[in-house]
């Protein structure tokens, strides 16, 4: 039941950063969902193993190449969804950023 829960608080937030910043459109709450759903398994699967790759990286700019692996999850979320657009790599970064506090605005009040 709480992934549930996530997944759908992931979707609103998404929802909200897209209404907020030009460079990102979602077209829908269904779109948002599968968006949510997709950052799930991306995260799950792929986040690890570029950690992993980056790790000389990661450590030589104390973790800010973490943002980079961030927004190369949300260019790659672009790609495979159709009803997700970001317009470049820097809206996906600030995508991802304003997603995340988003995120923990919401996990704060539910």
């Amino acid at each position: 039941m709480g992934i549930i829960i996530k997944i759908l608080l992931t979707g609103v937030a998404a929802l909200i950063a897209a209404y907020i910043l030009p460079g990102v459109q979602i077209e829908g709450f269904i779109s948002a969902l599968i968006l949510a759903v997709v950052l799930a398994l991306l995260n799950a699967v792929v986040r690890p193993i570029l950690v992993i790759l980056t790790i000389p990286v990661t450590v030589l700019t104390l973790g800010l190449f973490l943002l980079v692996i961030n927004a190369l999850i949300i260019l790659l979320a672009d790609y495979l969804i159709g009803g997700f657009d970001v317009d470049g790599f820097l809206w996906a970064l600030i995508f991802s950023l304003v997603l995340s506090l988003i995120e923990a605005v919401l996990d704060m009040i539910f």
